[in-house]
């Protein structure tokens, strides 16, 4: 039976955060082999998915700057490690993104009966002219 898959916590699409993966338990046991490269893969990638700002590697660490990301996608990040001792690992992890923020509403937006702003088909206000 196969593991559960790596999963890091919800992010906002508004959100840039850093995420990290330590692969020592990988490496136990071969003191001083370190992640030398690592290559990043991130699906679903259309226009306004998920997006990494950067990449970089601290010893037995990986940590990736993200931003943007359509709500209610979960994205699979699969990165592609080598060390300096000449071992390759590669570990994917599940980044789900939700809209855990409410963005405020223009002052032009359109609002109907009770307050309610009225909302094109992806969801952003239609604004008056």
């Amino acid at each position: 039976m196969a593991p559960p898959p790596l999963n890091w916590p919800t992010k906002d699409p508004r959100d840039v955060l850093d995420y990290q993966i330590d692969i020592a338990p990988a490496v136990a046991g071969n003191s001083g082999d370190i992640i030398s490269a690592v290559t990043i893969s991130i699906t679903p990638n259309n226009p306004g998915d998920l997006v990494l700002n950067s990449a970089s590697v601290d010893g037995t660490s990986a940590i990736l700057w993200l931003a943007g990301g359509q709500a209610g996608i979960v994205y699979t990040l699969t990165l592609l490690m080598a060390t300096t001792n000449g071992r390759t690992i590669q570990r994917s992890v599940l980044l789900p993104v939700l809209e855990l923020s409410v963005p405020p509403i223009p002052a032009t937006a359109i609002q109907i009966s009770a307050g309610v702003v009225l909302t094109d088909q992806n969801g952003n206000p239609v604004l008056s002219a």
